[in-house]
């Protein structure tokens, strides 16, 4: 939960933000590619990527999305080095893309070269993506044309996704309908209008969760009156947050079983807290709710050879 609750406060609008990192619904993913890099790099590639992005300004997810920054190599030259030891001294391209799973288009691409030295192939190639650049005027613009395009799409079908969102949240699919919601950047023309939208599904979700919760509660309330029972239905009251519209019923439920079991019974209902901005609160309970739904999903495996189709 704190690592979800961390992501979430880099997705909240800029003021909430630390500062100059945007949120921008973006992930990185290199291809799990022998041809295109040895055994061991992938990880080293992803990490790299999410370090160009953080280096220049932006705040991506953590799992696959519409919109991806990844990776190819292409070898130069390659020379070994007589030992001992032996060394193995490599000259590479690294073709940087950001592109559009979706349709299948290439958003923005650059490339850097880069040379690395190792004492077998694996490690020269490993030692030339630690020198990668970061934030070099070239890779800046790079960033920033795929951020631009990225808006762009948003500005454009934002008004499409905030009607598909309250679609899924009259069929009760909240948690979906808040993960469309969640994409939206706060750089995007609509994105006042889908805050609204994202509040309004998420009070939806607390109250139908609320009732759910409490009809469970009384069930199991109803079937053993005792510390057996008030046990079991503290498990259900506990996921009602004082927001919710069935908050006060369950806070009677709440009183009637402590009435009974006294001092037995040590759950205590969650309390709304005076300090708390409830403005910034629902915000980011939207959004948890969203995120976490993205990040559940299965992850499908995401092709890049559309990328060598294009040249």
């Amino acid at each position: 939960m704190k690592k979800l609750y961390t992501l979430m406060l880099a997705a909240l609008m800029s003021a909430s933000m630390v500062a100059q990192t945007e949120y921008l619904p973006i992930s990185v993913y290199a291809a799990d590619d022998t041809e295109s890099f040895p055994t061991g790099a992938k990880a080293m590639i992803e990490n790299k990527l999410t370090q160009l992005l953080t280096k220049n300004g932006i705040a991506g997810l953590d799992y696959l999305s519409q919109f991806v920054l990844t990776v190819t190599t292409t070898p130069l030259d390659k020379d070994v080095i007589p030992g001992p030891p032996m060394k193995v001294s490599e000259k590479m391209e690294m073709n940087l893309y950001i592109v559009d799973t979706q349709a299948r288009t290439i958003l923005s691409s650059s490339s850097v070269t880069l040379r690395g030295l190792g004492e077998t192939e694996n490690k020269c190639y490993l030692n030339a993506i630690s020198h990668m650049p970061l934030q070099t005027p070239q890779v800046t613009k790079f960033i920033e044309d795929g951020k631009t395009k990225i808006i762009a799409y948003y500005d454009h079908e934002a008004e499409n996704i905030i009607k598909k969102a309250n679609y899924l949240a009259k069929q009760k699919n909240y948690e979906e309908a808040l993960w469309y919601i969640s994409t939206i950047p706060s750089q995007c023309k609509f994105y006042d209008a889908a805050l609204e939208a994202g509040k309004e599904i998420y009070q939806k979700y607390l109250d139908n969760l609320c009732d759910i919760n409490l009809a469970k509660a009384r069930t199991a309330w109803a079937s053993q009156q005792n510390a057996d029972g008030a046990a079991a239905a503290g498990e259900f009251l506990a996921n009602i947050l004082p927001e919710a519209g069935c908050y006060d019923d369950a806070m009677d439920l709440y009183k009637e079983i402590k009435g009974k079991v006294l001092d037995d019974w040590k759950f205590i209902m969650k309390m709304q807290q005076d300090d708390v901005n409830l403005e910034e609160k629902r915000i980011d309970g939207a959004r948890q709710v969203g995120v976490a739904y993205g990040e559940h999903q299965p992850q499908q495996t995401t092709s890049i050879e559309f990328i060598r189709d294009l040249y």
